[in-house]
């Protein structure tokens, strides 16, 4: 952030802004796991640590009820997660609703339309809905700042946790954010009181109850709550929108009439209907689910919504001209670039596991992280990605299913973070039920994906500081696992040995590959590659692993980028010819 100073006018990303609302209403505790496009919040919340505690956890749920916590205890707390996320955090999500909170409790969650970097396009405000919670959606960054610190004191008014859900394109584009100064409320005292904070079913049935009035009065009281705004221009068009959507509805509709949503749940039913009624025709413009169109509709207002618009994706202002104006906007033609399909990066230690698998003719049963290239060509040997953690469930799965000869031919692979997030269960469960497979825990040293954040077996804190660092192997060996390899990535004879070996035995095992992420600034390469053209035979075998840096040249010898080369020496160790070799960094 450029300037810090209250009463400033600096440019924002969204996330930055969000950071920056819960630091001005007085957030004491933050927790989070990094996940695009969320991860900016605490990495930018963390820059106030003088004042704010803030936490990478090992996965949403604990990061969900680490915030609870705090809130149950009497301060403002804050926990942030991607749309994924809010799936793992669900379980306490669904309880602190029919609980409440003592001290304002927000949840940040970051939806990804469009699917840049996720496994799915779910919409959050359907299961903000599921569990009774109220949303409300900034459109802009400035917004984000505060609305962040409107839903802390409505957290607190209706004694509720809130959702503040944000986009991909809220996250990650910048605006405008007008700076002011952090007012901490005092800490609210704890008292001790069972029937509200302890979740046995007697008390549950009571306190559904309270849910279901608290929702009603707020969609009452939303009708003229400060962040809904009606704007009316010409009457012959009138927009219902929240968000994002809100920005291409008024570049697209400028004459238009609009009802911008900041709270999207529970919506003001009266607001909406007087809107409505003074307006000849009613669209609304949501991306994803129409949660809101439903639910206007079912009032029996007539209302105009996905018979038109996509439930896939971004919207843009060009798709609401033609969708609701007929008007063809014939878009310049796009500068023409070189495809750049994903791929791991020049001296990733994933490549050189996966080349050995390749070779032995090897299926993975993938996870979610960078190793999640492996599936696309040229290594292709990744065949399966679910969700955080699976891929240790689902070789389980496929053993009991199909026998113990079947996996045989198959490993997991997973990450250190991902890992520590939910892939400690899923190895716990193959020992408690005598499985048979091989893990293969890729540890890079960092959460690679989502840029380099610090996790429970790296021995630093989101906050800067020094802790232990849990040890993968001592910890699968108190798993009851007789079986646990450590060996250098870039080792491929000894993998190789190892895969033969492990994939053939019996029982559960696991092989942990180590070496740094190539990207991490605490990583010093050995050296750079180098080509020996008059000893390369041009057979391509040092290019079959797809390393970016190593090129076919004109005259058919390979070539090898200095610049990009991080001499991890797999191209070296793929040429029989010695025409490869590597000269150390002095």
């Amino acid at each position: 952030m450029s300037k810090e100073c209250a009463g400033s006018t600096v440019v924002m990303l969204g996330n930055a802004a969000l950071a920056r609302g819960a630091y001005e209403a007085g957030v004491k505790v933050s927790a989070a796991y990094p996940g695009t496009p969320s991860t900016e919040i605490s990495e930018n919340l963390v820059k106030y640590k003088d004042e704010v505690y803030a936490e990478w956890s090992p996965n949403e749920k604990v990061a969900m009820e680490v915030a609870i916590g705090a809130s149950i205890s009497g301060v403002r707390a804050l926990v942030s997660m991607k749309h994924v996320g809010v799936n793992v955090a669900s379980d306490p999500l669904y309880t602190i609703s029919y609980s409440g909170v003592n001290g304002g409790l927000v949840l940040v969650a970051a939806d990804d339309p469009g699917i840049y970097s996720s496994q799915n396009e779910q919409d959050s405000r359907m299961v903000a809905r599921a569990a009774m919670v109220p949303v409300i959606e900034p459109s802009d960054s400035e917004e984000a700042r505060v609305f962040m610190k409107r839903a802390f004191e409505l957290s607190e008014e209706y004694d509720t946790p809130i959702m503040v859900r944000e986009t991909t394109r809220l996250a990650h584009s910048q605006g405008l954010v007008h700076l002011e100064e952090r007012v901490v409320p005092e800490d609210k005292p704890y008292e001790r009181n069972i029937a509200k904070n302890v979740m046995m079913p007697g008390n549950a049935i009571k306190r559904h109850l309270v849910v279901e009035d608290r929702l009603k009065r707020m969609a009452e009281d939303a009708c003229t709550l400060d962040i809904n705004k009606v704007e009316y221009r010409d009457t012959k068009i009138g927009v219902i929108t929240s968000g994002i959507p809100y920005q291409y509805v008024k570049e697209a509709l400028p004459e238009a009439s609009v009802l911008k949503l900041g709270l999207v749940h529970p919506l003001p039913r009266k607001l909406i209907g007087e809107f409505a009624s003074k307006v000849e025709k009613l669209y609304i413009v949501e991306e994803l689910e129409p949660v809101i169109e439903e639910q206007v509709k079912s009032w029996g207002i007539k209302a105009i919504g996905k018979e038109i618009f996509t439930v896939q994706g971004e919207y843009s202002a060009n798709m609401l001209r033609k969708a609701i104006l007929g008007q063809e906007i014939t878009a310049q033609e796009p500068a023409q670039v070189p495809a750049r399909p994903p791929i791991l990066c020049p001296g990733c230690p994933h490549r050189s596991v996966y080349s050995v698998l390749k070779k032995l003719k090897i299926h993975a049963s993938g996870d979610i992280g960078c190793y999640t290239l492996g599936a696309v060509a040229p290594l292709g040997v990744v065949d399966t990605t679910v969700c955080m953690g699976a891929s240790i469930s689902n070789l389980h799965g496929m053993e009991k299913a199909k026998g113990k000869d079947y996996v045989k031919n198959w490993v997991a692979v997973i990450g250190d973070s991902t890992f520590l997030h939910t892939g400690v269960n899923s190895l716990m469960n193959m020992v408690y039920n005598k499985a048979t497979g091989t893990v293969i825990i890729l540890d890079n040293s960092t959460t690679g994906m989502t840029g380099h954040q610090d996790h429970a077996a790296t021995g630093k804190t989101l906050m800067g500081d020094t802790t232990y660092m849990i040890n993968l192997y001592k910890l699968c060996k108190a798993m009851g696992i007789e079986h646990v390899y450590e060996v250098d990535a870039f080792d491929t004879d000894e993998i190789e040995r190892l895969v033969k070996t492990e994939t053939q035995r019996e029982e559960v095992s696991v092989i942990i590959t180590k070496s740094q992420c190539a990207l991490l600034k605490t990583f010093v390469p050995k050296g750079k590659c180098v080509v020996d053209t008059e000893k390369c035979k041009k057979c391509g075998m040092c290019l079959a692993d797809g390393c970016p840096a190593i090129h076919k040249a004109e005259d058919g010898t390979a070539q090898i980028d200095p610049v990009m080369c991080n001499g991890c020496g797999l191209c070296m160790k793929k040429c029989k010819f010695g025409a490869i070799s590597l000269v150390e960094n002095k």
